[in-house]
């Protein structure tokens, strides 16, 4: 499959506020290669489309790890624009996001699903390992999720702060497939009721994309 992977020269479409660059990095590709052959050579890929996301800014949003300032666990998000911030959700599973505010200034998104275009297998067998003698996961229960596409794509606390557009990198963005032709707004999952931004239409995806975490119900 041809992956055609960002340069330093589409940092810029990482630059700004979380509100603006959430919906640009829907149709983006989401890339992971299994390990590094050479210097600046990987294989083994295991690569998705994004088609959930959530912004989640800094000191005005009480949802986000960064509204009391910096600390250990979250100084990627007070980084440079374009670097994979991961953290550890609920003792249980990653969730990355893309950094995308200027340095000192927190703010990023949360990759909420991506609809799987390469290694679908080795993200079954990574999606499969606490899974005994259940049916093989179907294409849509893969990524549809911030902790499956992590483990999906074998995302964890070594790739935190890794520059997606550095040719070096074992975590990258590939050029957007396709533009999404209907793109909804809504809340946030899992946003606490009690913060105030919890209403907040900070969460876009594709509609009618069957690899969506959470679907409107009809």
């Amino acid at each position: 499959m041809d992956l055609r992977l960002l340069g330093a020269r589409a940092r810029n479409e990482l630059v700004g506020g979380p509100l603006e660059v959430a919906p640009r990095l829907l149709g983006k590709v989401l890339v992971a290669y299994d390990q590094q052959v050479e210097a600046d050579g990987w294989v083994g890929a295991a690569a998705g489309r994004i088609v959930e996301v959530e912004a989640y800014l800094g000191a005005e949003d009480p949802a986000s790890h960064a509204f009391r300032g910096p600390t250990a666990r979250n100084r990627t998000m007070f980084g440079s624009p374009g670097l994979l911030y991961v953290y550890f959700s609920y003792g249980m599973h990653y969730c990355c996001n893309v950094v995308c505010q200027p340095p000192g200034t927190a703010g990023a998104v949360l990759i909420r699903a991506l609809e799987p275009l390469a290694g679908l297998e080795m993200m079954r067998a990574r999606r499969s390992v606490r899974r005994v003698g259940s049916a093989p996961l179907r294409d849509t229960e893969l990524c549809s999720g911030p902790g499956k596409l992590c483990q999906a794509l074998g995302i964890g606390p070594s790739d935190d702060g890794a520059d997606l557009l550095a040719p070096t990198s074992r975590i990258r963005l590939g050029e957007a497939r396709g533009t999404p032709q209907d793109v909804r707004r809504g809340p946030r999952i899992g946003i606490s009721q009690s913060h105030t931004t919890a209403g907040e239409h900070w969460r876009w995806w594709e509609a009618g994309n069957e690899h969506v975490s959470v679907r409107p119900r009809r």
